[in-house]
């Protein structure tokens, strides 16, 4: 899953000592109708009166062990009180509104949501990893 320029300039500034990246303490899921770049997020589901918001993720992820995270519960958008279009991507913020774009990454298959739809990671459907 690739990173942002913003996660990878933190990173690499505090492995090679020069300014401490604080962790987030909580991160969020959040699903897209377009695809991000490293230099930023896609189109986010609109948050007016459409049942979306953004998931916390920081409890459901695992330690890392062997360069990858994945997510041991079920992670869960909706139900949809209005459409959001069709999901084609997902990012990872260090807020549940605006913030900083972290990772981010394309579906296996995208997904229209319409009312009364949720749209869900099953346990160990999302990772991270590095290598």
């Amino acid at each position: 899953m690739p990173m942002s320029n913003y996660l990878r300039n933190k990173l690499l500034d505090h492995a090679n000592g020069k300014a401490a990246f604080t962790m987030p303490t909580t991160v969020y899921l959040a699903a897209l109708t377009s695809a991000s770049s490293v230099s930023g997020p896609g189109t986010e589901v609109s948050t007016t009166s459409t049942g979306y918001a953004r998931q916390a993720i920081t409890s459901t992820m695992s330690a890392a062990s062997a360069g990858s995270s994945s997510n041991s519960g079920t992670v869960t958008f909706g139900p949809a009180t209005a459409a959001w279009g069709t999901i084609t991507d997902f990012a990872v913020f260090d807020a549940a509104t605006a913030g900083n774009m972290l990772w981010f990454g394309t579906l296996a298959a995208s997904k229209t949501i319409a009312s009364a739809d949720k749209f869900e990671f099953a346990a160990g459907q999302f990772s991270q990893s590095l290598s």
